[in-house]
C-alpha cells in the first residue's frame, strides 16, 4: 500500500490530565501517515487520484488546536478519525502524537503514542 506522510506538525496547544497543562500548554509533536492506492496520481499526473496534504495538514493542526482533552490518545484518534471522514481514498492511517515536555520527573527525550487504525468497511 501507498502511503503519504506529513511529519512533524509542531503545534502548541492545551492537552493533558493536570491543570498546569490546560492552563500554560506546551508543544505537541504529529506524525500522520495516510495509506492509500497512490496509483491514480502517480499515472495521471492528477490531484483528484490523490489526497491533498495542504489540505489534511490544515485539518490536523485545526484538531490539534482545538478543543482539548486529556489524553493523546484520543486526540490521535479524533485525527484519524476525521481523515476517515473526509477522505474517501484512505484505507488506513497512523498517527502518532508527541508531548515534547510531558508533566513527568526524569531523563528522556519525549512521550509519544502511535494509533494505527484501518478504515471499518
Amino acid at each position: 500500500m501507498d502511503n503519504i506522510r506529513i511529519n512533524g506538525i509542531k503545534t502548541y496547544a492545551y492537552h493533558g490530565v493536570f491543570d498546569a497543562e490546560r492552563t500554560l500548554g506546551q508543544f505537541f509533536i504529529t506524525d500522520v501517515v495516510m495509506h492509500l492506492d497512490l496509483t491514480p496520481a502517480s499515472t495521471t499526473d492528477d490531484l483528484n487520484g490523490t489526497v491533498h496534504y495542504g489540505e489534511a495538514y490544515q485539518m490536523i493542526e485545526e484538531i490539534i488546536k482545538g478543543e482539548p482533552v486529556n489524553l493523546i490518545e484520543h486526540l490521535a484518534e479524533k485525527v484519524s478519525n476525521a481523515l476517515f471522514d473526509q477522505y474517501d481514498k484512505i484505507v488506513g492511517t497512523e498517527v502518532t502524537i508527541t508531548k515534547v515536555n510531558p508533566p513527568i520527573e526524569g531523563n528522556y527525550d519525549n512521550v509519544s503514542i502511535t494509533l494505527n487504525r484501518k478504515r471499518e468497511d
